[in-house]
């Protein structure tokens, strides 16, 4: 009787052991759903040259500063928001802005960005000058000043003329530069997980002057681009380098900005 009695008790315990590890096999399993579900909130940065880049959100293409005619755009897709800085030609091209289907996208400019286009694209524009903001497709875009602080290079760049820009995307905050040095409102950032600083003389900062403003807004990644300047290629290790040695947290990402580029 005893036996039956340890058999019966075993197989019970057995069964119990069973439905435990039946609920953590299950729990794991959701876990992993939900982990799987965050996949749409990543953001596809796809380096273009110098300042042009393309970013891809939840179904959504930005184009930043395109430049470089159509066929730098031949393996994109049709942008539904771009996003202009500054007058220069290396950030704003109409010709290429020509070449391209546009026709679905939102433009974002600078005034003086606006006051260089033709009548065509009147409908498409939306101005911000510095410190507006403007929602897009569930995108929160954000001027930031960009300017020159040295004195020999104030012309460059002056304050009020450009825009950098703090999108909002999701839970993420992707900051680009634009043509500026290491201002007080670049400084001021906060909570900037994607930083894309420009380094370049004599028209923008040095690595010196960039590494200090990232070591003091401290996004989580930064990713140097806008780094050859006339006649010399900043060095971008050495501004990782300074970056990594002042806070070893901060992630340092290069990208190939220069794909046609002799070094």
């Amino acid at each position: 009787m005893k036996n039956v009695l340890y058999v019966s008790l075993a197989m019970l315990f057995l069964m119990a052991c069973k439905e435990s590890k039946k609920e953590e096999a299950t729990t794991e399993m959701a876990d992993t759903t939900l982990t799987t579900s965050s996949v749409s909130d990543e953001i596809t940065i796809n380096p273009v040259e110098h300042a042009t880049a393309v970013l891809e959100w939840g179904g959504t293409t930005i184009y930043i500063d395109p430049v470089g005619g159509a066929k730098a755009f031949e393996n994109q897709k049709k942008p539904d928001l771009i996003l202009i800085t500054d007058i220069h030609g290396d950030h704003f091209s109409l010709e290429t802005l020509d070449f391209l289907d546009t026709s679905m996208a939102k433009i974002i400019v600078p005034q003086a960005v606006a006051d260089k286009m033709t009548e065509n694209y009147t409908a498409q524009l939306e101005i911000l000058n510095n410190g507006d903001s403007k929602t897009y497709k569930e995108i929160t875009v954000e001027a930031i000043p960009m300017y020159n602080l040295r004195e020999e290079a104030l012309n460059f760049h002056t304050k009020g003329r450009g825009n950098g820009y703090v999108l909002t995307m999701g839970d993420q905050r992707i900051y680009f530069s634009g043509d500026t040095e290491d201002i007080p409102e670049m400084r001021a950032l906060k909570n900037i997980d994607k930083a894309f600083i420009c380094m370049n003389l004599p028209y923008t900062m040095t690595e010196q002057s960039a590494a200090s403003a990232v070591l003091e807004f401290k996004p989580k990644e930064v990713y140097p681009y806008h780094y050859r300047g006339n006649p010399d290629v900043s060095d971008v290790s050495k501004f990782k380098n300074l970056v990594n040695e002042g806070d070893d947290t901060i992630k340092v990402i290069q990208l190939d900005w220069y794909p046609d580029a002799e070094y």
